[in-house]
């Protein structure tokens, strides 16, 4: 049941238009609730079950949710609405979902027709990574299209001004530095078999944290990035073949999950979401570099791969990259990278 009492300390806040319903933690009770204006609900959840309080969420916004369409709406309603109608069916929607809360934070109370130049950059220079308020601010444009589409026609269509691209990264850890990390993950199973999966096949962590069993023939050594009945994104996800390194982790990890095991890397049973604070604890302790994030074990992936002489067909087929990004960015890791116009007379 509704309770009309909001937490302590809303009741101080400026009034703004509301961003949508969302997330709260309740110390009191030890659970999450769901905030909505000034009505609050219980979902039971305590404090590590995220997973669980954001599937309630989203539960319950699709329950309430009613567009009414509108040539000039306030920014909140273009960002639900995009949310809700095009990316809750997505395979990205988990790690997407915090892009959108942050544009509706900034955002929310403003209406379309005051997008402009000035407050992109204004976005943009609030935000200590461009490249997150590049891909936020693309995700911005992306609703307003949505919206013009399906609720408008908008009186005017904005332009939203991006920063500039930064630079490919290619930061990738060598073989040293992921056996220190690896020493000290182990007592982390969960992280040990993420860093594992990702150093031996390139697959983004999003790829990671969805791996189910039933996506991988332990027999055949192939393992499927994606389940057959989710959507095809632009981030490229195609089966990759399992070297005996790796296949014999995942063979063992099956015997010790047994039959009733969903996912291959889990903790307490459940799916894990990023493994941001564990990862962040391990490479302080082994002393790495703050770029060590996730994602450098897809860049170490693909610079070993060069290293080791791999074709760049085959090595852009298993790692899911076109072979114009995977020459680009790590082609000169390759043996025999522009061998004949050196070795020219």
């Amino acid at each position: 049941m509704d309770d009309p009492d909001p937490p302590p300390g809303d009741a101080s806040e400026m009034p703004r238009r509301s961003t949508g319903p969302r997330l709260w933690f309740d110390k009191k009770r030890g659970t999450w609730t769901i905030l909505d204006g000034r009505s609050r609900r219980r979902t039971g959840c305590a404090l590590d079950e995220t997973r669980q309080a954001e599937k309630s969420l989203g539960e319950y916004i699709a329950s309430k949710h009613v567009v009414k369409d509108s040539p000039a709406p306030f920014i909140a309603d273009v960002l639900d609405a995009y949310f809700t109608e095009h990316l809750s069916h997505k395979v990205s929607k988990d790690h997407v979902f915090y892009d959108i809360k942050r544009l509706g934070k900034w955002w929310g109370d403003k209406k379309v027709e005051q997008i402009n130049a000035t407050l992109c950059r204004a976005y943009a220079a609030q935000r200590k990574s461009p490249a997150c308020a590049r891909r936020e601010l693309a995700f911005l444009n992306a609703a307003l299209k949505h919206w013009h589409k399906e609720h408008g026609p908008l009186k005017i269509v904005p332009t939203v001004v991006l920063p500039a691209r930064p630079p490919a990264r290619s930061d990738f850890m060598e073989r040293s530095e992921a056996a220190r990390f690896l020493k000290i993950a182990r007592k982390t199973p969960h992280l040990a078999r993420f860093f594992l999966v990702g150093w031996y096949t390139g697959s983004r962590r999003d790829v990671i944290a969805g791996l189910k069993w039933s996506m991988i023939d332990l027999e055949t050594g192939v393992m499927k990035r994606r389940e057959a009945n989710v959507q095809q994104t632009k981030k490229r996800a195609p089966p990759v073949r399992v070297g005996s390194r790796l296949l014999f982790h995942l063979r063992r990890w099956r015997r010790l999950d047994g039959p009733k095991g969903i996912y291959v890397v889990s903790f307490r049973g459940e799916r894990i979401k990023r493994p941001v604070s564990s990862w962040e604890r391990v490479r302080t302790a082994a002393k790495l570099p703050r770029h060590i994030t996730p994602h450098v074990l897809r860049h170490s992936r693909a610079t070993t791969l060069m290293k080791a002489g791999i074709s760049l067909w085959d090595a852009a087929k298993s790692l899911g990259m076109s072979v114009a990004v995977l020459e680009q960015v790590y082609g000169h890791h390759h043996p025999d990278w522009q061998k004949g116009a050196a070795d020219a007379r």
